[in-house]
């Protein structure tokens, strides 16, 4: 089996079929950016294993942590649509393994299979609707009630296998909350010293859910 037909082999392999020579596997490893913003477009990314950091540089040494991409999920899907520039960019958190799919192939192939079009396409509305939520915490919420949305997020059913705070800074999270690193360490302690999370290093385990909860509605 050759490096692009592993592309897939344990979901969309049969839709996949037709585009063998458009599409390529690479390993990045943990650290490596997948893509930068602003950068030229020609790739659809699908994560077959890893957890890949999505963000938006706003400024020198500022950034909006958007999201993380986990086993299969796409990236860059807007450049199928005709986005010919990353949008945003992207970082391994630990070694993935992706598969880079030439865009206007994917483009076709959604052509010729709408059901499978419908799939991918109710997969991106579910990210988008996450991407709504960022914004409403960003704009709306005070720095705890934005600290709460971040653990929430992250601690959430969609990362359960993985152990995910091992691979995110204290930075991270301030940036996932928007808000400043120094401020995500007070709300983190206060929040540790009120029985809402145990901190233990890098580990982060929400101890009331309940008390998270009300702070990311009420703050």
């Amino acid at each position: 089996m050759n490096e692009s037909s592993k592309c897939f082999h344990e979901r969309y392999q049969d839709e996949f079929e037709s585009i063998q020579d458009k599409k390529r596997q690479l390993t990045y490893l943990q650290g490596e950016n997948l893509f930068k913003q602003g950068a030229f477009a020609p790739y659809v990314m699908y994560i077959i294993d890893g957890l890949v950091k999505i963000y938006l540089q706003t400024g020198y040494e500022k950034q909006i942590n958007l999201r993380i991409g986990k086993k299969g999920d796409f990236l860059a899907f807007s450049s199928v649509f005709g986005d010919n520039i990353y949008r945003y960019s992207a970082l391994a958190l630990k070694e993935s393994t992706i598969c880079m799919i030439d865009n206007k192939a994917l483009h076709q192939l959604l052509i010729e299979k709408p059901e499978f079009a419908m799939q991918i396409t109710s997969a991106n509305i579910h990210i988008e609707h996450q991407l709504y939520e960022i914004i409403k915490s960003i704009s709306y919420k005070q720095m705890r009630g934005k600290l709460a949305s971040a653990l929430n997020y992250l601690a959430s059913e969609d990362f359960k296998e993985e152990q995910l705070f091992h691979y995110l800074s204290r930075q991270d999270i301030a940036d996932f909350a928007s808000i400043s690193t120094e401020s995500a360490i007070k709300f983190l302690k206060e929040f540790e010293k009120e029985g809402i999370i145990s901190l233990n290093n890098k580990d982060i385990q929400i101890i009331d859910r309940e008390r998270l909860d009300e702070i990311e509605k009420r703050s």
